[in-house]
């Protein structure tokens, strides 16, 4: 028998572990294959590459994100190969496995829940091994009528789930997300979330997650990220892995965790302090500050602490804290979520990520819809139309504010520009700016069409210059600080103002032959040529001194020409480059 265990990612990048661990699960019965593909690909080709391969059994893991697309492969993959056999599992197809399987009449069978012990009873019934009604947690067809079995208690002990990473191929992995758990379950019961259906906290034991990321370490993966709803729900348990992952640095893997804010402790936080820069990722779920909103939705959460925690970290500069927000919860409307957003904003994080409410199957939020008045689509991802608090015009709203936010503060492209607008002239509500310059977007039809990095940075000129008009010329220095921060470049765009200054070229050539400057500004490059050198720096001529506003955001500068010179650095992590005034 010949088995397939595959899925359509929403990114090539991503890989799926949902079916590794399926297959580790069932190796003592039979080799089953694992193919993967992205919502990217020609669904043609998807079909004719599983269609040759002459497969049995085909299961696919689905989610909200690869549905409608999955449907298509399987209905079509029916009409090719009538005798195989398809079977759904994940998420998506789990809490109305009776209607899907009504819905799709192609499908042969779907998994409820945790796929491990399921998918094993199910193997041994095609290998003859078992009955199908003894199969728990599986949905099936007897001629025209759909069985339901009993669902399959949880595993238990996790280690029971042979590694997927034991003698793993490096080029598996090769610049790609490895998505890695410690444990299942939450410590809490948000009801926007799946999690919240399962009671308990599960975990592998602490030498099996040693193990498994040795090994993904020493295969040099770029980046590892723990699913783990709250990785620091149990502080010895996370903190020991952590040290683990800072005692075993190759320089090259970074990981990403999800962590409750208000649970890092003092001892935690001390600890973290020793972190290489760069080596971890926080992300924070905050959603509303609105504690109304949070009772709703049974968060618990202390704001006053998590603010502590985010500041203390940010204060380390070490480690990058991804703080996300919930549009369209209970009781938020648009005023109480400028109010979020602000509260958010203001803890001075790298990235804050603007979402829209889903009502996933199975959540708590989607069962009690009718009490605020929820309107969603109905196919996935089941996102929020409007509700009792907040109207479908506002979301609209908020969507344009959640693309300004992406492109000119997520990104990283626009920090000293975004810092001097925001500090100096939205102070009292962050919000406000990128509400502000979504309309101006909007107005001038920029949303509807895809703009190019230097464009970009021309369109946040023009609003400063007829929207806040104020110390001009200053600002272009700002955003031309801002440009070439961001890497070498030898076409400064028109738009910015020049300062030509007599034999430039050479006089930066004679800067960088003068040791006593190398040793000063580029230490690592003592040594080296000059001509070696300047692929990794760039001099540029300013009217005002900028970098005195990297130390005081509000300084009031006058014109001071001046020099700046950028030296570029892969590994900087909150800049992409280190920048120094110098006399040449």
């Amino acid at each position: 028998m010949k088995i397939l265990l595959t899925t359509l990612n929403s990114k090539f990048i991503h890989t799926n572990l949902a079916i590794r661990y399926l297959k580790e699960f069932v190796r003592d019965l039979l080799p089953v294959d694992i193919r993967e593909y992205t919502i990217n690909n020609d669904l043609d080709y998807i079909l004719k590459d599983i269609y040759r391969n002459n497969y049995d059994v085909v299961l696919f893991s689905t989610y909200i994100w690869n549905v409608y697309d999955t449907a298509k492969i399987c209905e079509n993959l029916k009409k090719v190969n009538p005798n195989i056999k398809i079977a759904l599992g994940g998420p998506e197809v789990t809490y109305d496995s009776a209607e899907a399987m009504e819905k799709y009449p192609f499908i042969d069978y779907i998994l409820c829940g945790e796929g491990e012990l399921v998918f094993r009873d199910l193997v041994e019934y095609l290998l003859g091994k078992k009955n199908i009604e003894d199969v728990e947690g599986i949905v099936y067809r007897n001629n025209d009528e759909v069985i339901v079995n009993n669902p399959k208690a949880l595993l238990q002990n996790l280690d029971e789930i042979p590694s997927p990473y034991e003698n793993l191929d490096p080029k598996e992995y090769e610049n790609r997300i490895v998505y890695y758990e410690t444990s299942r379950g939450c410590p809490f019961n948000c009801q926007y979330c799946l999690s919240s259906t399962l009671k308990g906290l599960r975990y592998f034991s602490i030498d099996r997650v040693k193990k498994d990321l040795k090994q993904l370490i020493d295969a040099r993966v770029s980046q590892i990220k723990f699913i783990d709803r709250t990785f620091n729900a149990n502080k010895k348990f996370a903190q020991e892995i952590m040290k683990f992952l800072m005692e075993h640095d190759n320089d090259y893997t970074t990981y990403h965790f999800e962590v409750t804010a208000h649970l890092l402790d003092e001892d935690t936080l001390e600890f973290l302090k020793d972190c290489k820069e760069g080596l971890f990722q926080f992300e924070i779920g905050v959603q509303s500050t609105n504690q109304k909103t949070l009772d709703a939705v049974g968060r618990r959460d202390d704001f006053k602490k998590l603010s502590y925690v985010v500041q203390k970290v940010a204060s380390y500069r070490n480690i990058h804290q991804h703080l996300d927000l919930i549009a369209g919860l209970p009781y938020e409307d648009y005023a109480s979520f400028e109010n979020s957003f602000n509260d958010v904003f203001n803890l001075g994080i790298e990235h804050l990520q603007l979402g829209f409410l889903k009502m996933i199957k199975g959540t708590g939020i989607r069962n009690t819809a009718k009490n605020h008045g929820y309107r969603y689509k109905d196919y996935a991802p089941y996102e929020i139309l409007y509700n009792d608090y907040i109207s479908y015009v506002q979301i609209l709203k908020l969507k344009d504010i959640e693309e300004i936010l992406e492109k000119y503060y997520n990104s990283k492209n626009f920090v000293l520009s975004m810092r001097y607008i925001i500090k100096n002239f939205y102070s009292e509500s962050p919000f406000k700016f990128f509400e502000d310059f979504a309309t101006y977007f909007d107005d001038n039809g920029y949303f509807d069409m895809a703009q190019g990095k230097n464009q970009l940075y021309n369109i946040l000129l023009d609003f400063y210059n007829e929207k806040i008009n104020v110390n001009n010329e200053l600002f272009n220095d700002i955003l031309k600080y801002d440009y070439i921060s961001l890497g070498k470049t030898s076409n400064l765009p028109q738009f910015f103002n020049k300062r030509e200054m007599e034999d430039f070229k050479n006089r930066c050539h004679v800067f960088l032959q003068d040791n006593d400057n190398v040793i000063k500004y580029l230490p690592k490059f003592e040594n080296k040529p000059a001509k070696h050198m300047i692929k990794y720096v760039h001099f540029e001529p300013f009217n005002f001194n900028i970098l005195e506003l990297k130390e005081d955001i509000h300084r009031n500068l006058v014109k001071n020409e001046n020099v700046v010179l950028f030296v570029y650095d892969d590994k900087k992590i909150f800049e992409k480059s280190k920048s120094y005034s110098v006399v040449i």
